[in-house]
């Protein structure tokens, strides 16, 4: 305003009610535009950010992750020169298992983890499940999956079954899953996913549900493909509905192939096996860590129960380690069946524990179904316990013995007899049970010597210092304390007699609820090329015509070339045909 110029009362009220009209339309203005830009956040937070997480009180996410072959010592926590970060961390953020069992190689330790019993109970005491025999998971089984499913789990395996496919009925999506996506076999290529059990008997081994998953074969490793399809499967699925993840990694399982920018953070191991295999299980490692991430992402984590588990020891031949334990994957010593194990959760009630009750890998199943809210049935006879609470909260294991296995069809030890076993049990007869602190062996235990972490240096791909056993002739009788000597240096069999009499005797009464081992010759009419180039299920029921399955990408070729990668030479055989492991 000028200055001399008068103005009147009325004047200044008129001005100074359109100045408080303003700043009220401009604060609604503002207002509007605040809530309309919070509520666009929020849009965009429901379409791409965290879901929302489970009610209270609803039963947990399920997710087990099982690793193939890798070696007691190979995780950061037992002292090796690998690199494991994701799983030290998630193990000393949950539980670690430090007396935790499975078996010494593939189909029987994956039969016991889906149904909760021994092999005994099922009929698979001998060896894997080749890929020409027609066998598998029994089906009169109920399976850890279909249990699930009955408590309003969704269900979902990605990675290798190794449980048979000779029947349809066989297949993973038979036997409890909704979806599956992965190998039938024991092993194959990282990249192609072909596998070849004898000279013309090749085929592609990678499956979508029930058909073969075409298109894969073009160089994508397995780990990374496995690990996509669970994040998959966690980004399509709510929250709110409880869900059982089944994740089979087929590393470290020979052929030791490996991506190119792993092996570099380990050019220093001159042993070109060991090499391979620490790339591979840094690989792994990494697939866990973006696992967790997606469980965080998708709303599942904090309601959710990780369980981490190696499916037998390590193989020596092929870069894995089991020192200070002795022997190796596909032996009855503490290398081929004491395993890397550990459980992550948010509802653990103690964590960052050590739990060293005792723990077998038949012991998810009761336990799951537990987590779960549901009930075993009482007809069920699971060999497995519930062991949740010796988990959680430090209790003690209702587990007090494991039958290791009773195999009848194992070569025979040339000097057992029933003289040799108290005219209790014939010593000839491969077998190992522990009870308590006592672990009894009988018949040939397989190869068993201590293969120290100094044997992977310089001294090239296919020697090693390992501290040699000769076993004494004429022994076919071992008894070990493990709790005082769980490298089992020491046996104890001719100092404690009558030990050894009690656990021949558990022996013997396991020995009598075995079902008849099934182990049938291989078929010649599941050879791939009769199947349209792809392993996968070719049983035909008498008195049922069916026309040949022809397997091919849409659009595509009448005729695949199939792209192998060599294996390492003297990394050990796969799971097929002559494989004296799985």
């Amino acid at each position: 305003m000028a200055p001399g110029v008068c103005v009147w009362p009325g004047v200044r009220r008129a001005q100074a009610m359109r100045a408080l009209v303003g700043l009220w339309v401009l604060s609604l203005l503002l207002c509007g535009y605040l809530c309309w830009a919070r509520g666009r956040e929020e849009d965009r937070g429901a379409e791409h950010g965290p879901r929302p997480g489970p009610s209270a009180g609803s039963p947990p996410h399920l997710i087990f992750i099982l690793a193939d072959d890798q070696g007691f010592r190979d995780v950061g926590y037992h002292g090796s020169e690998i690199r494991t970060p994701t799983l030290d961390r998630l193990a000393a953020e949950g539980v670690k298992l430090e007396n935790y069992y499975v078996q010494p190689i593939c189909t029987p330790s994956r039969s016991q983890f889906i149904t909760g019993k021994y092999q005994i109970h099922t009929g698979l005491q001998h060896s894997v499940i080749r890929p020409a025999q027609p066998s598998c998971l029994p089906l009169d089984n109920a399976s850890l999956p279909q249990k699930l499913k009955e408590l309003g789990y969704s269900t979902h395996m990605v990675g290798k079954w190794h449980l048979g496919f000779y029947r349809r009925e066989c297949m993973p999506t038979r036997r409890g899953f909704d979806t599956f996506f992965g190998s039938l076999l024991g092993s194959g290529d990282y990249y192609t996913h072909y596998k070849c059990d004898g000279p013309g008997v090749c085929g592609y081994d990678l499956y979508e549900n029930d058909r073969a998953a075409w298109g894969h074969d073009g160089g994508e490793y397995s780990t990374h493909l496995y690990t996509r399809r669970a994040q998959q499967v966690l980004a399509s699925q709510d929250p709110r509905k409880p869900l059982f993840l089944y994740l089979a990694y087929q590393a470290v399982h020979s052929p030791l192939q490996a991506p190119g920018q792993y092996l570099e953070r380990y050019r220093s191991i001159a042993n070109v096996h060991r090499r391979r295999y620490a790339a591979m299980l840094s690989c792994l490692d990494e697939a866990v860590r973006n696992v967790t991430l997606a469980l965080k992402a998708h709303g599942f984590y904090d309601n959710s129960v990780l369980i981490y588990s190696s499916d037998n020891g390590g193989q020596p031949a092929a870069g894995g380690n089991n020192w200070p334990l002795r022997g190796s994957k596909g032996t009855y010593w503490e290398g081929g069946v004491r395993a890397v194990g550990f459980v992550h959760s948010p509802l653990l009630k103690r964590r960052g524990t050590v739990c060293r009750e005792l723990v077998h890998i038949t012991d998810w199943y009761p336990t799951l179904v537990a987590l779960a809210e549901g009930q075993v049935d009482e007809d069920a006879r699971l060999d497995g316990y519930d062991v949740w609470e010796a988990l959680s909260e430090g209790l003690r294991s209702p587990r007090e013995d494991i039958l290791h296995n009773i195999d009848p069809v194992y070569t025979r030890a040339p000097h057992g007899s029933w003289a040799a076993g108290y005219g209790i049990w014939d010593t000839a007869v491969q077998s190992a049970i522990r009870v308590r602190h006592w672990k009894l062996l009988t018949g040939n235990p397989g190869y068993g010597d201590w293969v120290p972490p100094q044997a992977f240096s310089n001294l090239g791909p296919t020697r090693w210092h390992s501290e040699r056993v000769t076993l004494p002739a004429g022994q076919s009788v071992w008894l070990f304390n493990i709790t005082a000597d769980p490298y089992e240096r020491v046996d104890l069999s001719g100092r404690y007699p009558g030990v050894v009499r009690q656990l021949l005797r558990r022996l013997s009464r396991f020995n009598k609820t075995a079902v008849p081992v099934r182990y049938p010759p291989g078929d010649p009419r599941s050879n791939p090329q009769l199947n349209g180039g792809v392993w996968g299920p070719w049983y035909k029921e008498e008195g049922k015509r069916q026309k040949p399955r022809k397997h091919k990408a849409p659009g595509k070729q009448k005729k695949r070339k199939m792209k192998i990668r060599p294996q390492v030479a003297g990394a050990g055989p796969p799971c097929g045909r002559g494989a004296p492991w799985g």
